[in-house]
């Protein structure tokens, strides 16, 4: 077996083009138990994700999660699943050719392309197509706002794992973070905004929660950023939205296993104040720019269950950033200035080897 893969040729004065890539978590191909099992086998058997010494891990994922969890997990997927896919798959897709009208629109000729960390359209397999439709010049753009090793790492391990095996390496830049870019806040305080007008403002006794997901403190403690990112992105949009310290609550979800994460918890919160008497609770997610199983299985219905069975009365889940213009303007500015000092204009592909 080669080292190496295949290198398309190359014409004589074909100018190299440019592309971005967004990358986001990932998502199971179908809401089946198999799937489920194929996806987070993948998900799981990253030591990114899970960072426990793989004699000790490997029993508990092969033993005990692989063969009971995929068919809970794809009970879940079903509830939010679209007659056209997964909700994270179909915004993603709709976010990149949106981010390539607007960067069309700015004067940028380059490619948009999409690409999921775990599951497909793999990583790896964009940058191939990429590499052979004469592509020279790469800005990958992982979807997470706030940095994590778990998350935008991820990234970097799969675009160096392609690297080691690609002999003609394009140029490749990477997005680390924008957790305190001025386009994504004023995304995010438009849409909450816009919530407040079609359901009116909170009242003085109601809450805005700000969740994100969750992370094993172990995690922090070791250095990881990802912390005092959430934090700062959770600050800075409470400024803009003016609200009293009292009103909003940073939280984070998604707990897995019995270690201690990131505190407070978003579920038992949301009971708590159902159990105090709090009356309304508006939830928002910034760490997530579309859609997924996180925010509407268990944010949009498990918190809200959790919160009315509690006493509440009344939830309101408000959604991702998805393709609303504001995002998608921040998203062009985003990626418009990791691009900067690359040519972005017209160029002729290079041609495909096929013997």
């Amino acid at each position: 077996m080669p080292r190496f893969r295949l290198e398309p040729s190359i014409q004589p004065g074909a100018a190299p083009t440019t592309a971005v890539v967004l990358i986001n978590l990932g998502t199971p191909e179908a809401a089946t138990a198999p799937a489920l099992r194929r996806y987070l086998r993948q998900f799981l058997s990253d030591p990114r994700i899970v960072e426990i010494p793989r004699m000790l891990w490997w029993p508990i994922l092969h033993g005990v999660i692989l063969p009971s969890r995929p068919k809970k997990s794809a009970a879940k997927y079903a509830a939010i699943w679209q007659p056209e896919g997964s909700p994270l798959r179909l915004h993603t897709e709709r976010q990149a050719k949106l981010l390539k009208g607007f960067l069309s629109e700015r004067g940028h000729r380059v490619a948009v392309a999409w690409a999921m960390r775990y599951g497909r359209p793999a990583l790896g397999e964009v940058l191939d197509n990429l590499k052979a439709d004469g592509v020279r010049r790469i800005l990958l753009l992982p979807m997470y706002p706030q940095y994590a090793a778990s998350t935008t790492a991820t990234v970097v391990d799969e675009a160096c794992r392609w690297l080691l095996q690609t002999r003609n390496q394009p140029e490749l830049r990477i997005v680390r973070d924008f957790h305190g870019h001025a386009g994504y806040l004023a995304a995010l305080e438009h849409s909450v905004r816009l919530h407040w007008r079609q359901h009116g403002p909170l009242g003085a006794d109601d809450r805005l929660l700000i969740s994100f997901h969750g992370l094993p403190k172990r995690s922090v403690d070791l250095g990881d950023p990802y912390f005092a990112e959430c934090q700062t992105t959770g600050w800075l949009l409470a400024e803009r939205l003016q609200l009293p310290p009292g009103q909003i609550q940073i939280c984070f979800q998604s707990r897995f296993g019995k270690a201690e994460w990131l505190q407070p918890y978003t579920a038992p919160t949301l009971r708590n104040w159902g159990r105090q008497g709090i009356r309304r609770v508006d939830v928002l997610c910034p760490g997530f720019v579309a859609d997924c199983l996180e925010t509407l299985e268990e944010i949009a219905q498990e918190g809200r269950a959790d919160f009315l069975t509690a006493g509440g009365k009344e939830y309101h889940y408000i959604p991702a950033l998805n393709e609303n213009d504001d995002w998608l303007r921040a998203l062009t500015d985003i990626a418009e200035n990791h691009l900067a000092g690359w040519p972005t204009g017209p160029a002729t592909a290079c041609r495909r080897r096929t013997d």
